[in-house]
């Protein structure tokens, strides 16, 4: 857990190197701007026809740029600052050592969820509708989740229309898909496979499948590398990616690569 905190916290603390260094490099390439523009008088006009134009329109263009330039790092900066504060809120990762558990946790939340959709409809189809309030909030419901039931919006009618128990009951197989998915990879033991210079390995601790190399390896390799979903590692000097079922056949599929180019 300690390791996968720490992992999250680098993450974090990397977006958010990057963020402050464009954020910097727009502070300086404004200020270059404004002090390439103070050059010009306050609402002088190019000079048409003047043997000046050409210089000045090309004057003027560099400063548009730099301004540009400068607005986009702020973008860029706003991007990885939002990636920072997004780390560790996009759902359950399978990098999670408690993935499991949090998993089991939302599938019976999903389960406990379609009974009670099931149990309100019975309740609206047979009670007076000044029952229903009570009834719905006795089974569970908070109170918004109540109003939106019995008063939905026009054109449905009141209660949980077959849409929303299909799509819950999707979303219930999803989870429990995974479940069985990472029950089948917590069962499976970190391998490693030898090749002629590189170390292929599935790292069940830290979920990865990797390639590690003796030598930095050449562009072709990289390349090979880069186009089966693989990436440059530097807290593990080595080409990762997930240790899943698409992880692996990519994984083979670059093996059997390397084995054919260092055969030739």
């Amino acid at each position: 857990m300690q390791d996968y905190e720490e992992r999250q916290q680098a993450r974090r603390e990397r977006y958010e190197a990057r963020a402050e260094k464009l954020r910097s490099e727009a502070q300086a390439l404004n200020s270059q701007a404004s002090d390439m523009a103070s050059a010009i008088p306050f609402g002088q006009p190019i000079l048409v026809g003047h043997h000046s134009e050409k210089r000045d329109r090309r004057y003027r263009g560099r400063i548009h740029d730099t301004f540009g330039r400068a607005y986009a790092n702020e973008q860029k900066a706003d991007y990885y600052e939002a990636k920072a504060k997004s780390v560790g809120t996009g759902g359950i990762s399978s990098d999670d050592p408690r993935a499991l558990e949090k998993l089991r946790q939302k599938l019976a939340d999903l389960q406990r969820m379609q009974t009670m959709m099931k149990k309100a409809n019975v309740i609206i189809r047979n009670y007076p509708p000044h029952l229903w309030e009570g009834e719905l909030l006795k089974l569970g419901f908070t109170e918004t989740q109540t109003h939106v039931a019995i008063y939905p919006v026009q054109g449905l009618k009141p209660g949980f229309e077959p849409f929303a128990l299909q799509n819950n009951n999707a979303n219930i197989r999803r989870v429990a898909m995974r479940i069985a998915q990472l029950e089948k990879e917590a069962e499976r033991e970190t391998t490693e496979t030898k090749g002629s210079g590189y170390t292929l390995r599935e790292d069940t601790e830290q979920n990865r499948v990797m390639f590690i190399f003796e030598e930095k390896p050449d562009e072709e390799t990289r390349k090979l590398l880069k186009s089966n979903g693989f990436k440059w590692s530097p807290t593990r000097s080595a080409w990762v990616r997930m240790l899943n079922a698409n992880g692996r056949w990519a994984a083979n599929c670059v093996k059997q690569k390397l084995d054919a180019m260092l055969a030739d």
